[in-house]
């Protein structure tokens, strides 16, 4: 084996603030709430899914603006519309030749957006 998936990161301006959004987007929680951890608020933050099946997720402090478009994203099951309405941005609609939207985090972070399986 040459390598093994251990975690996703995402970078941010305000990793604090994108934490918490994808925490609620995802059902995630931060991970020291979970192990009671205790981090410098400078430090990355660790958020993790509550139900335990996720990956963990790492929001990384970063100086620099997100300026250009992803080469790796998230693909999520969920409702565009939902997650619009907790702040993220419609990139994409669904139709035409592809089956779900793109939206972007707070940030600029683009990820696609599935419909659930019933």
């Amino acid at each position: 084996m040459t390598a093994k998936f251990k975690d996703l990161a995402l970078d941010a301006g305000d990793h604090q603030a994108l934490a918490d959004w994808w925490c609620t987007a995802l059902g995630y929680v931060r991970r020291d709430t979970v192990e009671n951890e205790t981090r410098h608020a400078e430090w990355p933050v660790p958020i993790v899914d509550a139900a335990g099946e996720g990956p963990l997720i790492w929001v990384n402090p970063v100086p620099e603006a997100k300026t250009l478009k992803n080469r790796m994203h998230l693909d999520v099951f969920g409702d565009a519309g939902e997650l619009i309405s907790l702040g993220a941005t419609l990139v994409r609609n669904k139709g035409g030749d592809i089956d779900w939207w793109v939206l972007a985090d707070p940030e600029g972070n683009e990820f696609c957006v599935f419909e659930p399986h019933e």
